[in-house]
């Protein structure tokens, strides 16, 4: 996201908090304010970590399919 639309995206969410008038949606952004920010990639296990890695190594590599393909694949599960 660049430096504009960043900025157009906060001055939204700052006219949508001005205009809330539910007061548990005001404690939930506060409390949200007060958490500090976690680093889920400390919070996985190696094997994730390498699946990932694995998968933006295929990427990379262009061993990839298409979405069309892979709906196709799976559409039992979907």
């Amino acid at each position: 996201m660049n430096t504009t639309s960043l900025e157009k995206e906060k001055l939204e969410i700052i006219k949508w908090v001005t205009g809330l008038t539910d007061s548990s949606a005001i404690e939930q952004l506060k409390a949200l304010r007060k958490k500090p920010t976690r680093d889920w990639w400390k919070e996985i296990t190696d094997e994730e970590k390498a699946a990932i890695e694995k998968g933006l190594a295929d990427i990379k590599a262009g061993r990839v399919k298409p979405h069309r393909e892979a709906k196709k694949l799976y559409e039992k599960w979907l």
